[in-house]
């Protein structure tokens, strides 16, 4: 098992519970708000960087994928903007969570809510070698749709 290690920011409220794994089979972790000063509304098609209070030391080869919560997204239109974001390994900052809202009506992010699930991945890193030529495939240069699939 890969270990995390969290420290909370200044000013953080403490009492709030770490990451946590809800079901034992789930991959993701949930991230809480951590807003002390108040909750954060968030207009039809607004979005707000929305922070967890935590600061973490992930292991060196990994990395922190942080996505929607289905149940946001299928009931309030909550979603992450920039899924799925990245932390880095050698990130040190607060972890926020950009969090946009789909939906017609306002949603209020309240403190201690459930915003986001945090995935631990390892991360390889490639070479990159500029060629003169690249190998053929079956399908070549063909984009979006090429294969037919809908």
């Amino acid at each position: 098992m890969t270990t995390i290690k969290l420290r909370w920011a200044e000013g953080a409220d403490q009492s709030l519970p770490p990451p946590a794994y809800e079901t034992t089979g789930a991959a993701g972790a949930d991230l809480r708000a951590n807003l002390p000063g108040g909750a954060v509304t968030l207009a039809p098609g607004a979005r707000a960087l929305i922070s967890t209070g935590l600061i973490m030391a992930i292991p060196q080869g990994f990395e922190v994928q942080v996505r929607p919560r289905s149940g946001l997204a299928l009931k309030h239109g909550l979603t992450v903007i920039n899924s799925p974001g990245t932390i880095d390994s050698d990130y040190r900052g607060v972890v926020g969570v950009i969090l946009g809202n789909t939906a017609a009506e306002a949603f209020t992010v309240e403190h201690g809510m459930r915003i986001a699930q945090m995935i631990v991945a390892p991360v390889v890193q490639a070479g990159f070698d500029l060629a003169e030529r690249l190998d053929e495939t079956a399908r070549g240069a063909g984009g979006f749709g090429s294969t037919g699939a809908a």
